[in-house]
């Protein structure tokens, strides 16, 4: 029986409401079982969509460090680690960063351990559909945590097989951040011909990956082949349309939307922690993310909100606190994780046509999001007034996201738009205590700055 071996910190979880501790890494062994026919192959593939949703991915953390840099969500209990991201004042010591950064590479493992091994499993009820679905998959989600990995960090080191013993990946530089894309591109056509053409919103399906290959199409800049593959998703009305009132997509427990294109779902053994953060004691949580008071005016304007007010609450007298509502199910943490919506693609491919020049095509996918949140339609009609709308646009329509933070560093606009002190900031730090057992990202090699 083949084990994944890896390096990895042990680390407090998100939950805790202590400061997160790093201790000295050790070698742990992965929650993956050898794969060695139909029934293993199955298990590893829903064990990579369980890492994907973990609570250091995009059950809590990852998205937490977004929200929290953001620039529109305010923390309001006593962690120093989260603090230090909501003031910008990041160190490389930071328990967030640090579990974000080590739950994405614990996915990576996952995904190269399914690349290697299902392609060499030898068993009569292992269809060839079902056996390129799950290849595809470890493909797509690889690109993924690539992807993220890159916004987040910049360039990293592309580990591209399993690690077997500790040996086994070792010495492996730091790759540049153009680099990390292209692999999240080379990864993205691995598994576009493998995956299903089928509907799926929990799964990969072809159109997941035409999604994500349009918003790494729009980091990049490549803005004909982001307005490409955005179309490519959006011309689909038949399984994809933005959903109105804007809270259709959320409300009164509704999951897998025709807005949703990819989500993660979650059940009371295996849950999403956002509710927890998000609501108020008196519902069950502890309110510790807070849309701050310049976002709550923004979403309660009928002009520039509209409909998208339902994201928001307030508790009764004499509290009168404002808390976020996206994530709210009972039981608590069954809320999907909205990995990407519909409403991306539209602005992404408005983007990339202003880009162009094509400003009436731009400011009509602008307006198609307005409408849905019933606001005004925009009148933007030079090239820096529709980017402007799209920026404040993005900001109402994804405040509880993962988007607000790395949209302003892709545009440039973080520096203006949050104050910050020094672009370094535009990227986190590597962990120290990864630098700690790999010379390839010690210091020189962090990102400068840390």
């Amino acid at each position: 029986m083949k084990k994944i071996i890896y390096i990895i910190p042990v680390i407090l979880l998100l939950g805790s409401c202590k400061k997160f501790l790093a201790v000295e890494p050790k070698l742990n062994v992965d929650q993956s079982q050898a794969i060695v026919d139909a029934g293993s192959a199955g298990t590893a593939a829903n064990g990579l969509f369980n890492l994907l949703g973990s609570s250091g991915y995009y059950g809590e953390n990852f998205p937490a460090i977004s929200y929290l840099a953001g620039g529109d969500i305010q923390w309001t209990g006593s962690q120093a680690d989260a603090s230090e991201i909501n003031k910008h004042l990041t160190s490389a010591t930071n328990g967030y960063i640090l579990t974000a950064w080590t739950s994405i590479y614990q996915t990576i493992s996952q995904a190269n351990y399914i690349i290697a091994d299902v392609p060499t499993v030898v068993d009569p009820l292992f269809t060839t559909a079902t056996r390129n679905q799950y290849l595809g998959e470890a493909y797509f989600v690889r690109a993924l945590a690539y992807f993220d990995l890159a916004r987040g960090w910049g360039g990293v080191q592309l580990i591209l097989k399993p690690t077997i013993i500790p040996t086994d990946n070792t010495g492996i530089p730091r790759s540049t951040q153009a680099a990390t894309y292209a692999q999240v591109l080379s990864d993205l056509n691995a598994a576009e011909p493998l995956v299903p053409t089928t509907l799926n919103r929990n799964r990969v399906t072809q159109k997941t990956v035409w999604a994500l290959k349009a918003r790494l199409y729009l980091y990049t800049q490549q803005w004909a082949l982001a307005q490409q593959y955005a179309s490519q998703v959006i011309s689909d009305a038949t399984d994809y349309a933005l959903v109105t009132p804007y809270s259709a997509f959320f409300a009164n427990n509704v999951t897998d939307s025709k807005e949703s294109v990819f989500e993660l779902a979650y059940t009371s053994s295996n849950i999403n922690g956002h509710s927890t953060w998000w609501l108020p004691p008196a519902l069950g949580g502890r309110r510790e993310w807070a849309p701050n008071d310049a976002l709550v005016a923004l979403l309660n304007n009928p002009a520039i909100g509209g409909n998208r007010s339902a994201l928001i609450a307030q508790t009764a007298p004499p509290g009168n606190l404002w808390y976020g509502q996206l994530y709210y199910r009972q039981p608590a943490g069954t809320d999907p994780a909205y990995v990407i919506r519909l409403a991306e693609l539209y602005f992404i491919r408005s983007e990339a046509e202003a880009e162009q020049g094509d400003y009436t095509d731009a400011l009509a996918d602008l307006n198609a999001v307005r409408s849905r949140a019933g606001v005004p339609a925009s009148t933007a009609s030079t090239l820096s007034d529709l980017l402007l709308a799209l920026e404040k646009e993005r900001e109402v329509e994804f405040p509880f996201e993962t988007d607000r933070f790395f949209n302003l560093v892709r545009t440039g606009r973080a520096q203006t738009v949050l104050s910050l002190p020094n672009t370094h900031l535009y990227l986190f730090p590597i962990p120290y205590s990864q630098t700690l057992v790999d010379p390839e990202i010690a210091s020189p090699n962090n990102n400068p700055g840390y």
